[in-house]
Formats: C-alpha cells, structure tokens, sequence
C-alpha cells in the first residue's frame, strides 16, 4: 500500500512523520470536545503500540495507521490495521484486526476508513477483521462501547460515541462476542453463600492468601504465569505465557501498584488463584493530561500524592482449573473487601471496585460475577467483518 492513497472525497496519509502523530493524536480531542466523560489515552502509550522496538507482537505481526482528510485538508478520521500472525490463521477466515479508530459522525467517512482496512488486510492473505481492537493484549485498547455512555472510563479502556455502533454495524460488521463491565461496591456484604465459602477456606489451614510484595517481583512473576497458564489454557487461540512476559507486566505496573490490590490464594503454598487490580489512575490523568513527559510525570506524582483515587479496577483474575467453583473467587472478594472497606477499623481506601471485562464467551465467569453481587454497568462489543458477505459467521465459541 502506497504511502498515501485517494478516493474521491478521501485523501489518506500513512502515519509517519511527528506531524502525522500530532494530527493522530489531536482528532480524539475534537472528536470529544463537548463529552465531559471522555479521558484521552497517553499518547507516549499509544506510540508504543506502533513502535517496533517497544511493541513485541512486531516479531509475530504488522500494523499500519493512517489519518484520513477531507477535499478541504481537514482531518476527519483516523484507523489502524493489525495482523497477529500467532492468531490469524487460527480462525475458519483468516483474521486481521482494526483499532485507534476516531470519526466524524460521517457514514461515507467512517465506510472509507473501513476500507482502507480491509483493502490493507486483504493484500495480505486477511478475509476477515476484528474490531476495535489493539495490536497487543485485550487489557487495553479494546471493543466499542454499546451500551451506557454516561460513565467515565477506567485506564485503558476504549470510549467512543454512540454514533460509532451504527458505522460499524452498517458497513456490516458483526459481534463478535460482547464483553461486560461489572461494579461492586465494597460497602456491600457478599452474598450469604460467597460468606460462608470464605469462612469455610479460611477454617482451613491449607490455604492461605497474601498481598503482593513489591520486593520479590520474581517470585510473583513465577506465580502468576503458573496460574495464568492453567486458568486460560480453555480460551479461544490460548497461548501460554512466559515468564518474562509475567515479570514484564509487573514491571509495568509497579509505578502504580496498591500492594493492597494484588492477592494470590495459596494451597498448601502452592499457586492456586490471583487478582490483579489497580487504582483507576484515570482520576489522575484527568489532571496531569495525556503526556507523560518529565512535567507530566512530576505532575502525575503529585496528583498521586494528592488525590483520594477511590475507585479501583481489575486487570486480571485467575483460578487454576481443579479449583474452580469451590469458592476461591468469594474468598478474594472477601479478602480485597477486608483490606478496602474495614467497617471494624474504620478503613475505607476504596469505594468500587471495576470488573473490567468480561466476554459472553465465558457464561461461567458472567454467572460468578453476578452471583458475587456485581453489578453489571456497561456493554461493550469486538466485532468481526467478514469480507465474503456469503461466507457462514460465527461468533466467539463457548468456554
């Protein structure tokens, strides 16, 4: 694909100069300029994502992206296309995906975006793409908002107006599967039946639970990955992880990191379950701005300092297999209750807790989180484009 391409209302430009990124970056913000919700992603974050020498599915993948003007030069859309070789082939339609994807409430320009995509995945073996997605993990990056628009998102995730769903179904995309956002609030009691599961392992001096120590990164890394590759080996397109890639996240993570918000559930002190939850550090961009440059880190360590972030939001939740079902999620959320909410102790660091998604493909998981007392917020959708129109779709299999 040339570096520009032409249709008749259309001009792209394949991202490569600082002007280019600048002209990226800015759509967002007057895409939104009227939405009191929206929180821009960190654009050095977003930048990695298209970096080769930060983005590790570069060794197993491309990606391009573009911003597209209008006849008058003015900027009125911007896409990205992906190809995750580890995963494309997997599916009955080789598979690409798009993400980043901003437009004016504009059919014919939200079709050419669309477009440029599919044109771009088909020169390369693609009959099918998935989106919005990100070249990367799902933890960021990821679905389009179908239903409830009137919550602030948590870090990382995807917000869009409303109009976004009815480009995307139009042009003849398809869900995929649906991912849910669930909330609890740690002022409420788990049900009866999640108390006395707790209470129950608790009793029993076999399993133990403990917080993270940010000290021994190693060791968590370790078992993290252990867990991890246990709990999701049933996933659709599962690819083990390895222990760099654990002890990566946690690196990641650690300029944020609660100790208090990381617990991992031992069996006669082996690994059995995790959860990993953060500070929706959203509230503190909502301050700082989307550059984390020096400044913005020198005023990011003040808002942190500063800001009562009472909020908090999970990245990842693993129990092994064998110990699925027998209450070791109630006993997690009793034990992050405990350490949140401590009505005895009069320790209320955080008031919910963000659930922050969980696909249709995986009911056992929905039931859990309802049956736990969460509340179930927000509907986001990935959905899936099939290029053959006469080609038989199918939607994510069941877990």
């Amino acid at each position: 694909m040339p570096i520009t391409a032409t249709t008749t209302q259309f001009t792209f430009q394949a991202v490569r100069s600082n002007a280019d990124k600048e002209a990226f970056r800015q759509l967002p913000y007057q895409i939104y300029q009227n939405d009191p919700n929206w929180v821009p992603h960190i654009r050095q974050e977003v930048e990695a994502v298209f970096d080769p020498n930060q983005n590790t599915f570069f060794t197993h993948g491309q990606a391009e992206r573009w911003i597209m003007r209008n006849v008058s030069g003015k900027v009125v859309g911007r896409v990205a296309a992906f190809i995750n070789e580890r995963k494309a082939n997997t599916f009955n339609q080789p598979t690409g995906g798009l993400g980043f994807f901003e437009c004016i409430d504009d059919k014919e320009a939200g079709f050419a975006l669309f477009d440029q995509c599919k044109a771009w995945l088909s020169e390369r073996g693609m009959e099918a793409m998935d989106g919005p997605i990100n070249f990367g993990e799902n933890n960021k990056y990821w679905g389009l908002i179908t239903e409830n628009y009137d919550l602030k998102p948590y870090y990382g995730q995807n917000y869009n107006p409303e109009y976004y769903v009815q480009l995307f179904e139009a042009y003849g995309f398809q869900v995929y599967f649906n991912q849910y956002i669930f909330h609890k609030l740690f002022a409420t009691p788990l049900p009866e039946i999640f108390q006395r599961r707790s209470d129950r392992i608790k009793a029993q001096p076999q399993y133990a639970i403990r917080t993270y120590e940010k000290n021994q990164p190693l060791k968590y890394a370790r078992h993290f990955m252990e867990i991890y590759n246990d709990a999701w080996q049933t996933h659709d397109n599962f690819r083990a992880m390895t222990e760099q890639q654990a002890l990566n996240l946690l690196k990641q993570i650690k300029p944020v990191v609660d100790e208090l918000l990381l617990h991992f559930v031992y069996y006669e002190d082996s690994p059995i379950a995790f959860m990993v939850a953060l500070p929706n550090i959203n509230r503190l961009y909502e301050k700082v701005g989307d550059n984390m440059n020096l400044w913005g880190k020198l005023k990011f360590l003040f808002h942190q300092k500063t800001t009562n972030v009472r909020d908090c939001y999970g990245v990842a939740f693993g129990v092994k297999q064998k110990y699925q079902m027998r209450g070791i999620e109630g006993l997690i959320f009793d034990n992050l209750r405990e350490v949140c909410w401590n009505e005895k102790e009069q320790r209320h660091k955080y008031d919910t807790y963000i659930v922050t998604w969980v696909g249709d493909f995986n009911p056992k998981m929905v039931r859990v989180m309802e049956a736990l007392g969460c509340q179930r917020v927000r509907t986001m959708a990935t959905y899936r484009k099939l290029f053959d129109e006469n080609a038989e779709f199918e939607r994510s299999p069941i877990i």
